[in-house]
């Protein structure tokens, strides 16, 4: 009876301190990001890639100084289109959210693996900078082989099947 009490009381101390060192730091910003990206094929065999990055801070406090750097396109592979792979901004309130996007075309032909992108920013009650990491984005495969659709073969293959459940009476 002794040993439970005592794994009762130990049970009770360090819920107790979890749930106070999460109070702790509950009032500074927690930022989180998420990295989308898309292909689309031009007519001219080209393709560009669309990149979105949204951050959200789910903190309760204001994140100020914001910077956002996407290095994960190697300029051998990638040219910039539209926008830029970084971005600024100066705060970001509790409950907030800052969306960045650019576009790219791509050079050359395999998978890319991206990196996540790199958010630094500030919190007033601490000197030094605070980073965060988007989310990674899952493969793609740049300029690939995609074989042309055979249309015909599909308008005929259900033609012929319907001509088949039809009964002239």
């Amino acid at each position: 009876m002794a040993t439970l009490m005592t794994n009762l009381l130990l049970t009770a101390c360090i819920a107790l301190f979890l749930v106070s060192a999460a109070t702790a730091v509950g009032d500074s910003p927690f930022i989180i990001a998420h990295k989308k990206a898309s292909l689309t094929r031009l007519k001219s065999g080209a393709e560009r890639v669309s990149v979105s990055i949204d951050i959200y801070n789910q903190g309760f406090s204001t994140a100020y100084d914001l910077s956002l750097v996407d290095y994960s396109w190697p300029q051998d592979a990638f040219d910039v289109i539209s926008g830029n792979i970084s971005q600024s901004w100066e705060k970001l309130d509790a409950g907030g959210i800052l969306s960045h996007s650019f576009e790219l075309e791509a050079k050359k032909q395999g998978m890319f693996y991206g990196a996540p992108a790199v958010i630094t920013f500030r919190i007033p009650t601490k000197a030094a900078l605070q980073e965060a990491y988007s989310t990674s984005i899952l493969p793609l495969d740049v300029l690939a082989e995609i074989p042309p659709e055979k249309k015909f073969e599909w308008v005929s293959f259900v033609y012929n099947n319907n001509k088949q459940g039809i009964q002239r009476y």
